[in-house]
């Protein structure tokens, strides 16, 4: 039987975590998250990436924001889009190499 770590297993902990994982909850998010994990992009490189609009793009762009997943930077007349922290994408590039393997 395998043992879960010992972390912080206390409710409020719990309730993070799942807030996290309602965050991502959408193929668009992951996907931004897929392609930010490569790096830092600009709206336009995401719309062109995930072939949706760019409306729907911000959408959910505002989201990942709003969980403090990704951090927007003004560049001149554009915004450029990172991850705030990395362990996000392995659990995003994780889970879809679990269901590739499946």
């Amino acid at each position: 039987m395998n043992q879960v770590p010992d972390d912080d297993g206390s409710a409020q902990a719990l309730g993070k975590a799942s807030e996290l994982l309602r965050s991502l909850a959408s193929p668009i998010r992951l996907g931004i998250v897929r392609e930010l994990s490569a790096g830092d992009r600009r709206v336009h490189e995401l719309v062109d990436a995930l072939g949706v609009s760019q409306p729907l793009v911000s959408q959910h762009l505002r989201v990942l924001r709003g969980a403090r997943i990704v951090a927007a930077h003004r560049m001149a007349r554009e915004v450029e889009y990172s991850l705030v922290d990395e362990h996000v994408a392995h659990i995003v590039l994780d889970a879809i190499r679990h269901v590739a393997e499946a």
